[in-house]
């Protein structure tokens, strides 16, 4: 059996770990930054860090495509440097207006380079250990997604100094950066497609139907993370567990990865992703289900509200955990191979279109209706996408699946 942990593979792991540690590691922390520093109001804050998934969603398709069509080292190395570069922007960034400019446009990079990473793995790995590595691969951004944020909050906590979390971002990027340097591609040919520009070489219109099927799971985790805590502290009465749950949510993807690699070894991705879809969906319609029959149940209440709160962390990151991995291969095995950074970026733009419309309807939602309603329509939203998997989607895969050695 072929190497999966070889040392280039290794690397592109590390350096992924790095660029979602920068980011993680400022995420909980700049509302706070622009409300001290700039008396930013909230509908401010929300307007300017919305544009960094803007900008992101807007060059994902692009990306996609020059990833496949030139260098893909080059490409890697100007996306990395881009995206180290931008966050001494936000040490030089002295009014509101240049900080909104800098975020804004630091989405860019974040959006390339996110798929040229992931698709540079994708080379490094050894064909027959390809599905698994994929699967491991995502380890690197949940442990990122762990730690960062309880770093970063630390960090502040004892210095009281953004400055200093600014330079520490810069520092893991560059880190990153340079270790991504140090990885050898194996020698590929590019195709220079001398024929018209078309959709196909933006978003994998072979895979329409799996991006449809994300955006419906990616609504559904926008919702929860953008009004979690307010929906914990205000409806629930639970605060400060905001930082618990996301823990426990990368504990449950962490655990996926390892419990279905064995599966993802045998290239049974329908399978991983119907574990996931069900899993998850348990976990958002125990999320909400539990304080409804806390309120039925007098006696234990509380206790109610708490298992139903923290266990459908656990949960939801156990099915994302599965699901998530298997959608990508899936993507990727209805490609040809000259389309793999597209369907990279096809994934990933379906969930940011599913996160997007996720917190701007949720909001609608809770403000019209309440966070109970907005939470609803996350389960209700989630088991149509699941319905939608087991009726129609993963027959649509087996039908245009390219490898025949995944099912």
């Amino acid at each position: 059996m072929e190497k999966l942990w070889n040392g280039n593979y290794c690397k592109v792991m590390t350096a992924n770990f790095a660029l979602f540690f920068a980011f993680y590691v400022l995420t909980p922390l700049l509302p706070l930054y622009l409300s001290e520093h700039f008396g930013a109001t909230k509908d401010v804050i929300g307007l300017v860090l919305s544009g960094y998934t803007v900008m992101t969603l807007l060059i994902r398709p692009f990306s996609g495509y020059v990833v496949d069509s030139f260098s893909r080292k080059k490409v890697l190395m100007i996306c990395f440097g881009t995206f180290s570069i931008f966050f001494a922007g936000y040490l030089a960034a002295s009014t509101l207006l240049l900080f909104m400019i800098v975020r804004t446009l630091h989405g860019g990079p974040f959006g390339a380079l996110t798929v040229s990473n992931s698709t540079v793995a994708i080379d490094v790995l050894p064909s027959s250990r390809r599905t698994e590595g994929i699967g491991y691969y995502g380890l690197s951004n949940n442990l990122a997604m762990a730690f960062a944020p309880t770093i970063g909050i630390f960090v502040y906590r004892l210095t009281q100094n953004f400055e200093l979390l600014f330079w520490l971002a810069l520092a893991v990027a560059c880190f990153g950066w340079l270790v991504d340097a140090t990885v050898k591609l194996p020698a590929r040919d590019i195709q220079k497609n001398k024929t018209k520009l078309s959709l196909d070489r933006f978003f994998l219109t072979r895979g329409w139907l799996l991006g449809m099927n994300m955006v419906a799971f990616g609504f559904s985790f926008g919702v929860l993370s953008n009004y979690l805590a307010i929906y914990g502290k205000e409806v629930l009465g639970i605060t400060g567990g905001t930082g618990t749950y996301f823990m426990l949510c990368s504990i449950g993807l962490i655990l996926s990865r390892l419990q279905g690699g064995r599966a993802l070894r045998k290239g049974r991705l329908t399978h991983n992703a119907s574990e996931g879809v069900v899993i998850s969906l348990i976990g958002y319609t125990l999320f909400i289900a539990a304080p409804t029959v806390s309120a039925l149940i007098t006696d234990h209440s509380s206790l109610i509200t708490a298992i139903g709160y923290y266990g459908s962390a656990l949960l939801i990151g156990l099915g994302n955990g599965h699901m998530w991995p298997a959608f990508q291969n899936m993507t990727i095995n209805v490609a040809h191979n000259n389309q793999r950074g597209t369907a990279n970026s096809t994934i990933l733009i379906s969930w940011d279109i599913g996160m997007g419309l996720g917190i701007l309807l949720g909001g609608v939602i809770s403000e019209n209706f309440g966070y109970n309603a907005a939470f609803w329509t996350v389960a209700a939203v989630n088991a149509v996408g699941t319905l939608l998997f087991f009726l129609a989607t993963k027959a649509f895969f087996l039908k245009r699946n390219l490898n025949e050695t995944v099912k």
